[in-house]
């Protein structure tokens, strides 16, 4: 979007991410809806019209300011020490007490105001070394300076929030882990992939930005419904969903066995929805006969008790249209379901998947054998595992069963550097570990070929000619 473009600006109902240092956090923009970020509290009402990756102030009574750039006054040469090994830490070095900041806070003093008067009643500022200096600073500006950048979510910036937030919501996949598997999963627009998932929608979003909403997409997924929880803080134009489909993976042997049926009594409802919809039958029945008793008994009462039984009978004319009104929505809602099966099951059935990708908490042996099916021959498949060893089984039993070539299984590794004047050095937290990618290329599986003497392959059916030729070929 051009600077200032309308997609580059912030407006009410956006996706947006806040960010502060390496802290980040994806909230909805809401007008009055208070929100709590790095112990700050502010509303996101006045952002709404500002450019993405605007830096604002938080000021009184929580409103948001775009803050004024100021030039670091750093030209006149800082007094400092050579080096550290005299200052003591014993707490006695600031004159300013926590009182004394609370007062100067209550005034109204900006962030910027109370760090130089820290620095000018610290008694061992001075003798600090340039780069400890430089610390102090940093460390008191992020204490008391409540800023907060507005930024515009992608998947590297939410890759980050919940590797660093929610690790475990995601499988710990690293976000670096996430570029590979996109990069070895060939994924860009118009391609057809499967997609399965159990990182809250993380990768399925990553996937989509990919695609930019050319294509279309099948996420196979466990239970009773996919799990989007990421995906929707992508903040993706309606369009992208409209070749999203999904499909359960409790059906997936029924449809290579071609016993696969999307008919009612199958489609498993959760099970509220199904015990809502037997209870609301059995007030329908029960209902029923009471009105009409009730009309029975009126003649006889005397005025007021027929007042109050016409009443009765409106209620629950009225509750028993609410209740039918209720069984049809649920019954649309079932039927529509049941289409949207019906088409991610058809385009499945074609057998011509551009690409595969994984990342589950499950074992992925299972999994990769029974999705492959659904893969053209000729194209790539990641799977993601925060352990090595199921890969390592994985990669053992597609070695036996063939269709594959280019098997790899690789482990990324990434390392922060910070790089500044003098101090450029790895950063001293590291990350422990990416996960691991088993990846390869799908490749078809020819009947009475050398390397599928084994029993277990499954069959590819081709026409007859095509075969002739396939076999003709020198191996």
């Amino acid at each position: 979007a051009m600077e200032g473009g309308p997609s580059s600006r912030i407006r009410e109902g956006d996706c947006a991410v806040l960010k502060r240092d390496d802290v980040f956090k994806a909230v909805s923009v809401l007008r009055r809806r208070k929100i709590i970020f790095e112990k700050q509290w502010f509303y996101l009402d006045n952002a709404i019209g500002h450019i993405y990756g605007t830096t604002f102030e938080v000021t009184s009574g929580g409103n948001l300011q775009p803050k004024q750039e100021v030039e670091e006054t750093t030209t006149e040469a800082k007094e400092a020490g050579t080096d550290n090994r005299n200052i003591v830490d014993d707490g006695k070095s600031q004159k300013l007490t926590h009182d004394d900041i609370k007062a100067l806070k209550d005034k109204g003093i900006k962030g910027q105001e109370i760090v130089q008067q820290l620095i000018e009643n610290s008694t061992t500022f001075r003798d600090k070394t340039e780069f400890a200096q430089d610390k102090y600073i940093k460390k008191k500006k992020k204490k008391y300076e409540a800023i907060v950048t507005i930024v515009k979510p992608s998947t590297r910036i939410l890759s980050t929030m919940y590797y660093a937030r929610e690790p475990g919501k995601i499988n710990h996949l690293r976000y670096d882990t996430l570029a590979q598997m996109l990069t070895l999963g060939n994924i860009h627009a118009g391609t057809k992939t499967i997609v399965m998932e159990t990182c809250a929608g993380l990768v399925l979003g990553a996937v989509m930005e990919r695609m930019g909403g050319y294509g279309s997409i099948i996420q196979m997924y466990p239970g009773g419904g996919p799990v989007r929880a990421a995906t929707s803080c992508f903040g993706f134009p309606k369009g992208f969903f409209d070749n999203l489909h999904e499909f359960p993976l409790s059906k997936v042997q029924s449809l290579l066995s071609g016993t696969f049926s999307a008919e009612p009594e199958e489609i498993p409802l959760l099970e509220e929805e199904s015990n809502g919809l037997s209870e609301e039958k059995q007030q329908e029945t029960e209902e029923e006969p009471a009105a009409e008793t009730t009309m029975e008994i009126n003649p006889t009462e005397e005025q007021d008790s027929m007042d109050i039984s016409a009443e009765e009978v409106e209620f629950k004319e009225s509750k028993e249209k609410e209740n039918k009104e209720n069984v049809r929505e649920k019954q649309i809602k079932q039927w529509e379901r049941r289409k949207k099966l019906k088409e991610a099951a058809a385009l499945l059935r074609e057998k011509n998947a551009d690409g595969l990708i994984v990342a589950s908490k499950f074992h992925p042996t299972p999994l990769l054998l029974s999705l492959l099916e659904f893969v053209a021959p000729s194209r790539p498949f990641v799977v993601y595992c925060q352990y090595k060893e199921p890969l390592l089984d994985c990669y053992t039993k597609l070695r036996e069963r063939g269709g594959v070539i280019n098997l790899k299984l690789s482990e990324s590794w990434l390392r922060n550097y910070q790089v500044l004047p003098d101090r450029s050095h790895p950063k001293l937290s590291m990350s422990g570990g990416g996960g691991y990618l088993l990846s390869g290329i799908t490749v078809l599986l020819e009947q009475g070929r050398a390397d599928c003497r084994n029993s277990e392959a499954p069959k590819v059916e081709e026409p007859s000619s095509k075969r002739c030729k396939l076999q003709d070929l020198p191996c």
